[in-house]
């Protein structure tokens, strides 16, 4: 009882390895994954042939079609006489039903024998004239069309294969246009290997169109012109820890960074209160480059690696986004908070800490934070579990309320901060984020007080000698310049 598993070969009958056609010819009959293989008009002529084409016909679901071809195939191999399965290319490569075999087969006390074939790789480099070596990527289009963002390095080329149709190709564009540009050169290689071989350049966004997209076409994406993975940075940054790297790099902790990370952190919002894109990005690389100075130290110390950080945010996400990855569902914004805040909870139970290290609700707000920013938190941890105004009217009244207090005040300080807060808390209901929103009104006042400098400057006048009335007049025009 053997299931004997035949690779076809990538299209072309002459390309058969020797021992594939002894098998061929030594057999009786053959059961073929599909019969929609160039290779199988070269069969010898006294096999009787059969195909699994129409599970394919009955079955929409791919994962569900390759498992039952898989079963029919342990089923006839339990015969006495075995059977004789044949699959395209390799039967070790982008063979999914050969993998289901292999993997039940022998609780079954049925052997597996192999015969190897030449995969569509081989054709698939010759017509590009490339190398496998030494950063071949092999993708699924099937898999990959499932998936918001691709599983590949941006620095190493890629072959993708099966992408049979122009509604995989489609899909798998659409992912890749997630990480690579619209316009990036890539190439179609149709029936590599056999006299209809046909190579075609296009940009990416373009794959769809092809009018050649069958059963046997491959797509081949190049790497980024510049090199943009992780991987490639966190070796950068390694070479600059490593011996021979950089002395200043090499002397950094995670408390000599402190303030770079501080100061990264606010040259970002300052991108964004700007609203400089170019800004943006040269800004958020800098606030990478330190967190991943900071995971190569500790990776160095034995603390944590990258992969550690990733893998741990990852999983949370997951773990706490249960209405996206899992079937809880959700009524809106309101649900979802609440649905994080509970399991939050559960996370600091399961770790033996429900609240000695977070403190409750508040506890995990950084105490670092700037003041506006941590005030704003507060509230809105306090909003998640119920604790706050029905309407936005108790809001602007507790405003008053705490200026009167200000007015009559003994303790300023502490009547002051009251007020602020109360400030903050009425920014919320009005959805403006108090911390930007200063941070605006700072930038406007800079703006407008350096012109009424420069002004009094052309007149020749001193600032701290003018009149308020003089000042006022150059503050209004400055005013007016800004909102022209």
């Amino acid at each position: 009882m053997t299931i004997t598993i035949v690779g076809l070969g990538p299209g072309d009958a002459a390309l058969l390895t020797r021992e594939a056609w002894e098998t061929l010819t030594g057999a009786n009959e053959i059961y073929l994954r599909t019969a929609r293989h160039p290779t199988v008009a070269g069969l010898p002529d006294s096999l009787v042939v059969h195909s699994f084409d129409d599970v394919y016909e009955q079955t929409a679901d791919f994962a569900q079609v390759y498992e039952l071809i898989a079963e029919k195939v342990l089923t006839l191999g339990a015969r006495s006489e075995g059977v004789v399965y044949a699959v395209p290319g390799h039967p070790c490569v982008a063979e999914a039903t050969v993998s289901h075999i292999r993997a039940r087969a022998k609780e079954r006390g049925l052997n597996v024998k192999l015969v190897a074939g030449l995969s569509f790789i081989e054709p698939a480099l010759q017509a590009l004239g490339l190398d496998a070596l030494p950063h071949l990527q092999l993708a699924d289009a099937l898999e990959l069309a499932g998936r918001h963002h691709p599983l590949l390095h941006p620095d190493a080329p890629a072959l993708i294969a099966q992408v049979y149709s122009p509604a995989i190709a489609a899909d798998v564009k659409l992912t890749l246009m997630n990480q690579y540009p619209d316009e990036h050169p890539v190439t179609l290689i149709h029936t590599a290997s056999t006299v209809d071989e046909r190579v075609e350049h296009l940009p990416l966004y373009e794959i769809d169109r092809s009018e050649h997209i069958a059963h046997l076409t491959a797509l081949y994406v190049p790497p980024l012109a510049h090199l943009s993975a992780l991987e490639t940075f966190q070796n950068t940054i390694a070479h600059l820890r490593a011996p021979d790297g950089c002395p200043w790099d090499r002397e950094q902790t995670h408390q000599t960074l402190r303030t770079n990370l501080l100061e990264e952190t606010y040259e970002v919002l300052a991108a964004l209160d700007a609203d400089d894109v170019d800004a943006m990005r040269e800004e958020v690389g800098d606030l990478l480059l330190q967190i991943v100075l900071h995971a190569q130290i500790a990776l160095e110390y034995g603390e944590y690696s990258m992969a550690e950080v990733i893998a741990g945010i990852n999983e949370k996400i997951i773990r706490r986004h249960p209405h996206v990855f899992g079937d809880v569902k959700v009524n809106g914004v309101a649900d979802v908070l609440t649905n994080w805040e509970k399991l939050k909870a559960a996370e600091r139970a399961a770790n033996g800490k429900p609240d000695k290290k977070h403190n409750g609700t508040l506890g995990e707000v950084p105490p670092t934070l700037p003041a506006l920013m941590q005030a704003e938190t507060y509230q809105r941890r306090a909003a998640r579990v119920g604790f706050d105004w029905p309407d936005v009217s108790g809001v602007k009244a507790k405003v008053l309320e705490e200026i009167a207090e200000v007015e009559t005040a003994d303790d300023l300080e502490d009547e002051v901060g009251d007020l602020l807060f109360a400030v903050v808390n009425w920014a919320r209901w009005l959805n403006v984020e108090p911390e930007s929103a200063l941070r605006r009104a700072n930038t406007k006042f800079a703006t407008r007080f350096a012109q009424v400098e420069a002004a009094a400057e052309a007149q020749g006048k001193v600032m701290k000698e003018m009149t308020l009335g003089e000042l006022d007049e150059l503050w209004e025009k400055a005013k007016g310049g800004l909102e022209n």
